[in-house]
This record gives structure tokens, sequence and C-alpha cells, in this order.
């Protein structure tokens, strides 16, 4: 199947250092390039949200003038570092078009944008062959990478694209300094669209400005309409001829120019089929609208034996549980504090804004802040601080949580997309490490992490943990997760079930071993053990909704059985895993054991991750089988 955009219309062009201006043969290329690029991201974003695979569409459209005129002076001054190095992950989209431009891919693996094994991942990880050449790893972290690569280079001009989003996270200030002192030959180029994923930094964090924050830092620092081509142009020239660090701050509208995303935070996600369909017919793009109307086809619904049909979102229904309880509370403000991190639908905090606005604050991109905030809050007896974000992004703040222990805090800390079920945004977005939240001394320690089944487990874990003291970390995927039942048929975590504080739960009772599992896996291992049942292998299944505290009388039943075999995906370095098993022999217990956990990079996709990792049904019951040399 053919790019239905023509791509070999592209016309690159080489722009000298010493010319002030565009020549109007050069600028009228500039224009249709521009134009052919952005309809170009439209298409192939709109294809990937067609399959449920996201796409990420205005950032990338945003920065496509700056990017073709940097990628004009990088193909025609050796002095330029010839590399788009971005710290907004979810840009990849006009990377995976330049591979394509500059021969290292072609026009029609954009088709399969975020697809499993294709190589075109929801953030750029490093493949220098396919024309990429930096990983970006999560938001905001290029900058001090990019400082090291001027140091490396010197005499080069290295560029670094970020937006008014990325340069919230406060690593930017320490590289902002660090290029300042050593007068590195930096040139940014800054996306101000003024729009994030949970609204306008303008009126969510005032007083933050880029052109004012940069110029403090010691930054000549120029500001222009980006899509004024000829001022674009003179600034992009002007800031690479200047001895060190140099940005220049484009302002525009989020996706200018696409009806019904422009200006608009959803602008920074897929763009919606329907709109991507009316901008190309508009643009004429019969092809392209021809392949977007297609219908997919259908995956196969696997339906898993011991849990039901039905699902629920872990990640939303946190912000409904501690709305319903916050609504019960007198004065809630004056003893709770929730800080959101720009992922406010991700974690479900914006039910809490919704319901209960009064507590909560948009802290934006700035998670070692927020954290803080929210323990800072919670540093007296009777207050809660509570704080979400990714699970991925729980490495940004281990010193904090440290901090927070220290102080005695109570913090609430929702994690979702923990593991690595249903994760788009491949490797740099893997939650695998949350056992690092437990770094505090064995004395006094009151840290506890909590991976709930399913939705009915974390209401009533959160009903019964809310004020308890101390920090308390809850996890959750990113993925639906269905209900567990019990062998009656009749939900595990219903009407009857009181969640028990640092207990473990038998889900079935087995002779042959257990498989010792949580969250996302604890349903896939139950459909194992119903299917080794029918087969004579009759296995146990413990759930473990508390991650980091040894249930003594479970670890006695589970070591006295023939095998114990533990399930997860957190990393296999970091995970429950390598506790569990140490648990054991340290009691003298001598089961046959063995871990199972997320040890590779992922490939793309969504349900591909966890099979791909040796995590899905048919791997488990092989492992079993081996376990047991049957």
């Amino acid at each position: 199947m053919n790019f239905p955009i023509d791509l070999s219309a592209y016309q690159p062009l080489r722009f000298s250092l010493t010319q002030n201006t565009l020549k109007a043969e050069q600028k009228t290329t500039l224009l249709r390039n521009i134009n052919l690029v952005r309809d170009s991201i439209v298409f192939f974003t709109a294809l990937a949200n067609t399959k449920g695979l996201g796409g990420h569409t205005g950032g990338a459209y945003d920065i496509v003038p700056e990017l073709l005129i940097a990628d004009g002076f990088m193909k025609g001054n050796e002095v330029c570092f010839p590399v788009y190095f971005d710290e907004a992950g979810h840009r990849v989209a006009i990377q995976y078009l330049m591979a394509v431009l500059n021969g290292y891919r072609k026009p029609e693996d954009l088709l399969h944008y975020r697809e499993f094994q294709q190589g075109l991942y929801g953030h750029p990880e490093r493949n220098e062959a396919e024309g990429v050449f930096f990983s970006s790893g999560r938001l905001g972290h290029m900058w001090s990478h990019v400082n090291g690569v001027a140091e490396s280079n010197p005499g080069k001009t290295v560029f670094m694209f970020g937006s008014d989003g990325s340069q919230q996270e406060g690593d930017d200030a320490e590289a902002a300094r660090y290029a300042v002192a050593r007068k590195l030959n930096l040139t940014l180029l800054l996306d101000d669209n003024n729009v994030t994923i949970a609204g306008h930094p303008t009126e969510y964090l005032q007083g933050y400005d880029l052109v004012q924050t940069l110029s403090g830092h010691g930054l000549v620092v120029q500001a222009c309409d980006g899509e004024d081509i000829d001022a674009l142009f003179a600034s992009i020239r002007q800031a690479i001829i200047t001895q060190g660090p140099a940005a220049v701050v484009i302002r525009r509208k989020m996706a200018v120019g696409v009806a019904g995303i422009e200006g608009l935070p959803k602008g920074h996600d897929v763009i919606p089929v329907n709109l991507a369909l009316d901008y190309l017919t508009a643009k004429g793009h019969t092809e392209a609208v021809a392949m977007l109307e297609q219908k997919p086809g259908k995956t196969a619904k696997v339906e898993y034996l011991g849990s039901t049909p039905e699902q629920a979102k872990n990640r939303d229904e946190f912000g409904k549980i501690i709305s319903d309880i916050l609504q019960g509370m007198e004065n809630p403000a004056e003893k709770v504090l929730v800080v959101d991190s720009d992922l406010e639908g991700s974690c479900g905090l914006h039910h809490i804004r919704k319901n209960c606005p009064a507590v909560y604050v948009n802290g934006g991109i700035m998670e070692r802040n927020n954290f803080s905030v929210a323990a800072g809050f919670g540093s007296v007896p009777g207050k809660q601080g509570i704080f979400g974000t990714f699970a991925a992004f729980l490495e940004m703040v281990i010193s904090e949580i440290t901090m927070a222990r220290l102080n005695q805090a109570n913090v609430l800390a929702h994690f979702s997309h923990s593991g690595v079920d249903d994760m788009a945004d491949n490797t740099c977005h893997f939650g695998i490490n949350n056992f690092f939240a437990d770094n505090g001394l064995a004395e006094h320690d009151q840290t506890r992490l909590y991976f709930p089944a399913d939705a009915l487990q974390l209401k009533a874990i959160l009903t019964k943990i809310f004020h308890d003291p101390g920090l308390r970390f809850v996890f959750s995927t990113r993925s639906g997760t269905p209900f567990i039942l019990n062998e009656q048929g009749e939900k595990f975590h219903g009407e009857s079930y009181v969640f028990q504080p640092d207990k473990d739960e038998v889900i079935r009772e087995g002779k042959d071993g257990y498989i010792i599992s949580y969250g996302e896996m604890l349903y896939r291992c139950l459909h194992v053990v119903e299917l080794l049942k029918a087969e004579g292998i009759h296995l146990g299944l413990i759930n473990k909704p508390v991650l980091n505290v040894v249930d003594e009388a479970m670890l006695a039943k589970v070591g006295s059985s023939p095998m114990a075999l533990v399930v997860e995906t957190q990393n296999t370095k970091t995970g429950l895993g390598i506790r569990y098993g140490s648990w054991l022999l340290e009691r003298g217990y001598a089961p046959k054991y063995s871990s199972l956990g997320t040890w590779k990079d992922g490939m793309g996709g969504l349900s591909e991750q966890i099979p791909y990792q040796g995590l899905g049904t048919d791997a488990l019951r092989e492992k079993v089988r081996h376990l047991l040399q049957r």
C-alpha cells in the first residue's frame, strides 16, 4: 500500500549563514514543503487513531516551519550539528517523517506509525540506521544531554527543539545555567503555543514566561510569530550566529489552521478522525481521505476465565473514589490538597477538579515541586497531600520522597500507567521501577505500595487508607482491568469484601503450588490457573495488593507448597520477584521458585507489550509446566 500523499514533491533546501533573508524562490519552496509535511503529519497520525493507537498530532504539526528552516541550515553549513534534538517526545511524528525525507525509511513505513514491531514508537528511541539519532526520554530531559553533545563537538552549533510545556521541568533551569557558564553554542527553538495536556500555562502558571525566564539565566532570547516565515527565518539565523546559547521563542496557536483543535489542549493528542477528514478534504488529498475512511479490521476479543467481561480503568476510578471521600468530609480544603502535574485526565484527578475544585491545583509539568508541595501540606497530623502522575516519573521524585519521609509527611500518591500493558509510548514510559518508592530505612517506616487488582479493590483500599499517616503509593495501569471472580462466580471484591491492611489474599487454593501476582497480571494468572485445572494441575493463586510488606502466614503457605511463581510487569531487576524469593529463603522455605517480569525494551503497539515480555497466558502455562516438570 502506497503512502497517499506524494512526498517526492518535497524539495530539500540549503541556507547560507551569510543570507539575512529568504530568497523569493526559497520562500516559495519552503512554504510548499511546510504544507506538505503538515498535511502528511495530520494524515498518518489520524491513521494511527483509526487503529486505536493514538498519535499526538498538534506538537509535531506546530514545529514544522522551524524544523525545516533548521534543516536547511544543517544541510547548508557544516557548522550546524545535523540532529533535531527534541525534549518534547510526543512530537515524534516529525522525526519519522524527516527520516523518510532524508532517505532512511520508506514513505509506506509511516502507515504503521506506533504499530507493534514497526520501530515507530510514541517517543523517539535512538536507531541511527533508521534516521532517529537520540532518545527523548521523558519530557524536558534533553537539554543537559544536548549540553554534553555541544561539549563533545566544539565549534558546532547544536539545535534543541523545546516548548512552553517541556521548559517547565526544573532540570532545564540547571541546563540553562550550565550552557551559559560554558558559553555553549546552542540554538533553542521553543514552540510557545500556550497549550499543555490539561490547560493553558498563562492561566494555570501565571508569571511563567519563556523570554523572561531564559533571559534571566543569561541566554540571548528573541521572540517571533512562528507563522511569519520571514521573521522566523531571520530569528533562527541570528540565533545560530550568536556566540553562546541563544533561544528563539516561537509563538503560535496550537495546531494553527486545523479546525476543531486549533488553540486547544485536545490538539496535543491525536487529531479526531472526522476533523482530519475535513482538513484533508479541504486540502484535496482524496487518496488520504479514502484510506482514513476504510474501516480497520476488528481484533478478536479475548475472554479470560475467572473474571468478568466488564472492565474498569483504575486510573480513572481513583479520582471518582477520592471525590466521594472528599465530599463526605467537612471543609475538605482545610485538610486536603490535590496537586496535578498536567496529567489530570490520565490519573483521574480531573474528577476531583470538577467535583471538589477547592482542593485542586494544576501544578504544571513540575513533578519534583508538586510532590514536595503535597508533602509539605501533609507534613502535620490530620492533613493529606495528594499527588498524581505516571509511574515512569516516579524515578524523578526519589529524592523528594526521601525528603517527605524525613519530614514525616502524609502523602497519597497515585502513579498511573504502571507496568507495560497498552503502553503506547514504549520503553521511555514503562512504569517498571515502582519499588524505588520503598527506599526508606526499615525502622519506623510507614511507606506502603498498593497495587489493586480491580476497581472494587481500589475503592476498598482507598477508603481504608485515606486517613493513614505516612507515604502511600497507589499504582494503576493505563489499561482497563476486569473484575476478579471467586469460585462461585461472584465478584471477589464485591460488597462483602473488606480490605485487610498488609495481608495477601487467596484467590484460588491449590495443592501443586502457587502463583503470586497483583494488578493487571492477576486476572491473566487466574485465567492460566483455570486452564491448568482442566488439565489436572491444581495451582493456587495469591493476590498481593500490598507489595512491600511480608504476610508471614501467607508466605508460610506458599513456602510449604511444591512451587512458587511470581508474575508481574515490573522490572525483573527491581520488582517483587527478587524480593519474594529472598523472603522465602530467609525463612527456610525452598519450593521450586521463579519469577517473571519486564526485561526487554518495548516494541511498540499496545496489547502486544505483555506477550512480548514473555508474560502472555501461553507463556505462563509453559513456565508452570517447566517448574512442575510436566
